[in-house]
């Protein structure tokens, strides 16, 4: 379970002594059909949940790592211990990326106390998802992966795991809400919230229904004390499926491509664009030979629809072209200097090469205004008054250029109005030669500028 202490890792806990509890219902394969419980009486819980328990059980597994390297105080994962869940018979195990991120083997301790060893583990960082696959002579029992979306805030759910190692922990709560995201704990979020109590050592159990099936798999907690405060969060079974088919099939999760960066359109970002609304995303840069870059969208557009799906914010970009099949031509709606365009982008496959996972810090360029070529100044109320321009404009304007030096070169002329370097704004001489000295001296300086005919522009200010 992620959180914001190191959890203290108690192993998994031998559970022989129960064996014999459990002997006469042995499953083998996909486990029997649940009991179907009778409605509570008005104003009455169910009496029992352990119909749905014994189901679930046998399927839920221990996994505790080998040979993990120690990590510092405040890390945010379990070290080297954590639960899964078995989804086929033949032995396919799914649970956290973070109970097994930097593991060569695991040992995998089923509920009835057999224990396989294995290196067979299979990622996908940006879910934190993760498939182990364990070899069997026999069928193994397993879990079935519901329709997640079908699940409604309020429906009671059973969370099942080894919190602080205590294998075969059962909790109980409801749906707190669906659809979590935007919580920065990953780069495809589509969480179940949930008050099942969850701690340390519940990573990767499953969330299951009173169908005893599987609707979400445990993932991390929201906490200020390292334990259980009631906000659990589970990566929806919907999702699950789809990573967890693909580590199953190749080994590795293929996704859509899109080659841009963007950020929110907030209100002010909207006023300078002359957009009508903050509905849609900024885009920020456009990857050379990206589809995007193919179908002529750049630095600075409006993207506000795709396909006819509005975007809030750039995470529903993310989901939505993510989710497209390679080969796909999809309709983008643009807005660029006061009209709306439409793109047709064709999809490709995600090129690990140009979109890394963690970048190199670029190096700063130590560049300014006078070693660019440029001179400039506060833009005063005055002079925005006096040309006319909206009310509030801030920046700097161009008083100088050199001839052939690197802003003539970018196009830069008297008269321009710099608004932001990057994603700094500058208002004075100062803040402008600071943020052109942070700018990457590989990529050059993005400046945001307004041109004396009124138009907003994106121009590249190489540094080198």
């Amino acid at each position: 379970m992620r959180t914001g202490r190191v959890p203290l890792a108690l192993g998994c806990l031998v559970l022989g002594l129960f064996g014999g509890l459990f002997a006469a219902q042995q499953l083998v394969g996909q486990p029997p059909p649940v009991p179907k419980l009778d409605p509570p009486l008005p104003g009455r819980e169910w009496q029992s949940f352990a119909p749905v328990v014994k189901r679930v059980l046998p399927g839920v597994v221990c996994i505790e790592g080998k040979g993990r390297p120690k990590r510092g105080a405040g890390e945010d994962t379990d070290p080297g211990f954590g639960s899964g869940l078995l989804i086929d018979a033949s032995g396919s195990v799914l649970t956290n990326n973070h109970v097994v991120s930097d593991l060569e083997s695991v040992n995998v301790t089923l509920h009835d106390g057999r224990k396989f060893t294995t290196s067979d583990i299979r990622r996908d960082p940006k879910t934190d998802l993760a498939l182990v696959k364990i070899e069997s002579k026999d069928p193994l029992p397993f879990l079935e992966l519901a329709d997640s979306d079908e699940m409604e805030v309020g429906d009671r759910v059973l969370a099942v795991g080894a919190p602080f190692g205590l294998t075969g922990s059962v909790t109980s709560g409801i749906v707190s809400a669906k659809s979590r995201n935007n919580l920065k704990l990953n780069q495809f979020e589509d969480f179940i919230q949930t008050d099942a109590a969850m701690n340390p050592g519940n990573s990767g159990g499953p969330l299951v229904n009173l169908d005893g099936k599987v609707i979400g798999l445990t993932s991390a907690i929201k906490t200020r004390t390292g334990g259980f405060q009631g906000v659990g969060l589970a990566v929806s079974s919907n999702l699950a499926k789809k990573i967890a088919a693909d580590l199953l099939k190749t080994g590795v999760v293929k996704r859509s491509f899109f080659g841009v960066t963007v950020r929110d359109l907030d209100a002010e970002t909207a006023k300078r664009a002359g957009a009508p609304s903050t509905n849609g995303v900024a885009v920020t840069s456009v990857l050379d030979e990206s589809p995007a870059a193919k179908a002529g969208v750049v630095a600075g557009d409006v993207i506000t629809k795709i396909n006819g799906a509005p975007l809030k914010d750039p995470r529903d970009l993310q989901r939505i072209t993510a989710a497209l099949p390679a080969g796909q031509v999809v309709d983008v709606l643009l807005w660029r200097e006061g009209k709306f365009y439409i793109g047709k982008v064709t999809i490709e496959e995600e090129r690990a090469a140009l979109e890394p996972e963690t970048p190199a810090a670029p190096a700063a360029s130590g560049a300014t205004a006078e070693t660019v070529g440029l001179t400039v100044t506060e833009l005063t109320a005055e002079a925005v008054k006096r040309n006319g321009w909206p009310q509030g404009l801030k920046g700097v304007i161009v008083t100088d250029v050199k001839r052939n030096s690197l802003a003539e070169i970018a196009g830069l002329g008297r008269g321009a109005i710099v608004l932001k370097v990057d994603k700094t704004p500058v208002t004075a001489a100062a803040t402008f030669d600071a943020a052109l000295r942070a700018a990457s001296i590989e990529k050059g300086a993005l400046l945001h500028v307004l041109k004396q005919n009124g138009d907003v522009d994106f121009v590249v200010l190489k540094l080198k």
